[in-house]
């Protein structure tokens, strides 16, 4: 077990180690590391999310319902629940309500899920990675955009929380990290399946997207202005332990498979999804307690993950 963890984990370290020392020789800023980023979202991922689907049998798919449905639940139920809790129970304003919810409910799977969920569930991983950026771009960047924007459009121009909601839907489709992993779906459904002369084509980029993208995110940490805070200590513990346990508490207790427990529990440790600062640097809102939340969840990530791989087995 000891070894297993190790074996997933260690090379998140190493490789966030490896751009934070980028960042600190000034060889890579926060801007070229979005650029990463920005490879990563639109080849490298959809890539690797279109061969994985594609090459999956569609009985492995089908049995695989209840993980979507799982991490669906984490997601976007989590969303929901924490945009309220933070905006009833601790009267916060709205978009700093929102900018919470994406911060604890939304992992940064893209990222983190390739390296760990690729070498635990080697045969599930992709499907769980694809559930996770659907979820997010389709679901929780919509939803937090109504709130972030408000009814302020550019140029004077004034939107409804309906035309917010539905063209922050319309450019999440156009990302290929959305339709790739549709698409391939799609084909499963219709008999095709990846020929083997494409798929070490498709593969020889798909599989940099791990290692890039923790490359990028420890470029970006190391440019964060960061802080400890009664706000940070929540949203980090909210994000890496109570959130993921609830749903592996509901789990078990509905006696679902050990495998598909440990799979979404998981997938929802995974640390804060860069997007949350993204959108608190666009906004001018809670900017600090973003990068901090986006910082001490990925430290501690090693951590709190290991935790859930040894608990689920």
């Amino acid at each position: 077990m000891l070894e297993t963890i190790v074996t997933a984990l260690l090379p998140i370290v190493v490789t966030l180690l490896l751009g934070y020392f980028a960042g600190l020789r000034h060889d890579f800023s926060q801007d070229q590391a979005s650029v990463l980023n920005r490879m990563v979202m639109l080849y490298a991922l959809p890539l690797l999310l279109f061969t994985g689907i594609l090459s999956t049998p569609l009985s492995e798919i089908s049995k695989s319902m209840d993980v979507f449905l799982w991490i669906s639940v984490g997601m976007v139920g989590g969303f929901i629940l924490v945009f309220l809790i933070s905006r009833f129970i601790f009267k916060s304003d709205s978009k700093v309500a929102a900018l919470r919810a994406i911060a604890i409910a939304g992992p940064a799977v893209p990222f983190v899920g390739t390296p760990v969920l690729g070498v635990l569930f080697p045969i599930d991983a992709d499907l769980a990675i694809a559930a996770g950026s659907i979820l997010m771009n389709l679901i929780q960047v919509p939803l937090a955009l109504v709130f972030l924007v408000g009814n302020g459009g550019t140029a004077g121009e004034k939107k409804s929380p309906l035309q917010i909601a539905f063209g922050s839907i319309k450019n999440a489709v156009l990302q290929p990290v959305v339709w790739a992993p549709i698409l391939a779906f799609v084909l499963l459904l219709i008999g095709l399946d990846m020929p083997k002369f494409l798929k070490g084509s498709f593969m020889l980029l798909g599989q940099a997207t791990g290692g890039v993208a923790l490359f990028a995110v420890g470029a970006v940490l190391f440019a964060q202005k960061v802080s400890v805070s009664r706000e940070v200590i929540i949203n980090v513990l909210s994000k890496n332990i109570v959130l993921p346990a609830i749903i592996l508490g509901a789990m078990f207790l509905l006696g679902l498979p050990a495998a598909d427990n440990g799979l979404v529990s998981v997938t929802l440790a995974i640390p804060t999804a860069s997007i949350a600062v993204i959108f608190a640097v666009e906004y001018k809102t809670a900017e600090q307690e973003m990068a901090s939340t986006l910082f001490w969840s990925t430290i501690l990530s090693v951590i709190t993950m290991g935790g859930f791989i040894w608990i689920t087995g």
